[in-house]
């Protein structure tokens, strides 16, 4: 480090990195008695340690966003543009490193960190860039030039991530608030920090003004601080439901604005007439994608009650047959859940599904066989899952898959939204009518036929329990912009 900032030796955030906060322009290091000590997912050796930013140093970054806003808010567009291309640049010069870190911190494998979690960062950044690329923040109203709308930035943000896609979650944000015009405060997850710091790196490099992008290293409390703090005018979260809850109140007492992406139970339905062999592979998979660790997992799954058996023996075949791995070695596996805390909780799911009327088919409690330490979970599946069953409703954020028949159309649809959560919904069947029909009544906001994937610039987010507002595309950016109508001033041209 030279004058307060990180020289360019590498982009790997040692122990004393990590402890480091990126506050307009300069990184300053965090102080404070909250210590929370890290853990390697697969070793469960000791990782380093995370000092938690306290209030006074919260309260630095947002004054620094504040004073950026006017600044950045009126931005030209090809500035905004500059910078969402050299992050892009910045990311894809170190895909290796992002890959690498991602891994090592939450135990993802390294291919799928390099095929989906650094891919899809990418991805995401790519499809802002398009949309401020296309979109008009000022256009005409109608036939006469002197009614138009306009979109402006919301003011200052404050972006709170997680750790199970550490850095597409971050790029989701950021590269909306960026192309929105608002300056900005990252609180990233205290398990995913080193991903954060690597990624502030890059920002670093992109000569923004100073207190456009800032960063707070922290935990739980650090974010309340944040979001409390009266200089945020906007909050845009991704976590659980119970603290996007106690976010949006603690948000609506002063009307900041809020965009909550949170959790899910997402049901897969499956009719008779799908190709079954393929809807299984494709559900089961997605089912424990990321070690079952993503909101949208496809995480329940309703059979048609022709094909129910047979799709619980080939789920048996496939959960049995899905490996488990380090996560620095090659190949398809799944890796360990992230830390002791979300190992307990599935264990508690799975403890519970065994006593409880479900019957287990593939899986169950304890370490998977094999792994002497480490936070690895068996994939499980479990059948004939009620409705009142807790498999059924809460989201467990594990390999587990459950299963449940169902006797026709309206009975399937009935069970798919009988959840307080709302984010994504899986439809399988071979007729094109009932798919349309049957999406248009699932309360999801976001639903994929026969294993389609959405397409990049797609809007991200659900109701209910699930959260409000979109990420991605030009929906990631309007989330960060208020809208303006103005009558009787046709547009100008800018000087």
């Amino acid at each position: 480090m030279t004058n307060g900032r990180f020289s360019a030796h590498s982009f790997h955030a040692t122990q004393a990195e990590l402890n480091q906060s990126f506050v307009s322009g300069l990184w300053m290091q965090a102080k404070g008695p909250r210590v929370l000590g890290l853990v390697d997912p697969h070793s469960e050796a000791d990782a380093g340690s995370l000092v938690a930013s306290e209030s006074g140093l919260v309260d630095q970054a947002v004054r620094a966003a504040r004073d950026a806003l006017r600044e950045w808010s009126r931005s030209p567009r090809t500035v905004r543009r500059n910078a969402l291309e050299g992050l892009i640049q910045g990311i894809e010069a170190r895909r290796e490193i992002f890959a690498q870190t991602i891994s090592a911190e939450i135990g993802a494998p390294i291919d799928f960190c390099h095929k989906q979690q650094v891919a899809a960062a990418l991805a995401h950044l790519r499809a802002t860039l398009a949309a401020l690329e296309c979109e008009s923040n000022d256009s005409q109203l109608g036939p006469d030039p002197a009614h138009r709308v306009r979109y402006e930035a919301m003011g200052v943000a404050a972006l709170i991530t997680p750790w199970n896609w550490p850095l597409n979650q971050v790029v989701l944000k950021v590269g909306g608030a960026l192309a929105a015009g608002c300056p900005m405060v990252l609180k990233p997850s205290e398990y995913a920090t080193r991903t954060a710091v690597l990624f502030a790196q890059v920002m670093a490099e992109l000569d923004l003004p100073a207190g456009v992008f800032n960063l707070v290293i922290g935990d739980g409390q650090t974010g309340a601080d944040l979001v409390a703090h009266p200089g945020v005018d906007v909050v845009s979260f991704t976590g659980s439901t119970r603290a996007g809850s106690h976010i949006a109140a603690t948000a609506a007492a002063r009307f900041a604005r809020t965009t909550l992406e949170l959790g899910g139970k997402s049901p897969n339905l499956l009719f008779a007439d799908c190709d079954l062999e393929t809807a299984m592979t494709q559900g089961v998979a997605h089912c424990f994608r990321n070690s079952g660790q993503s909101c949208n997992a496809a995480s329940r799954m309703l059979v048609e009650r022709q094909v129910y058996d047979r799709a619980v023996a080939l789920a048996a075949e496939i959960a049995r047959a899905t490996p488990l791995g380090a996560p620095a070695a090659p190949g398809p596996h799944l890796g360990p859940l992230v830390n002791r805390a979300q190992y307990e909780r599935v264990q508690g799911y799975l403890d519970y599904g065994v006593t409880s009327d479900a019957r287990l088919i593939s899986g169950g409690p304890g370490r998977a066989d094999g792994f002497a330490q480490g936070y690895y979970v068996t994939p499980t599946v479990f059948a004939d899952v009620t409705p009142e069953n807790r498999l059924f409703q809460e989201e467990i954020f594990g390999p587990v898959l459950t299963m449940t028949p169902f006797d026709g159309e309206d009975q399937a649809i009935a069970l798919a939204n009988q959840t307080p959560y709302g984010l994504a919904a899986y439809v399988q069947t071979s007729d094109p009518a009932r798919a349309d029909r049957v999406s248009r009544q699932l309360n999801a906001g976001m639903i994929q036929v026969n294993g389609t994937s959405r397409v990049q610039g797609a809007p991200f987010g659900g109701r209910g329990a699930s959260g409000q507002g979109r990420e991605a595309g030009i929906w990631g950016i309007r989330a960060f912009q208020d809208i303006k109508s103005i009558s009787g001033a046709a547009r100008m041209p800018q000087t």
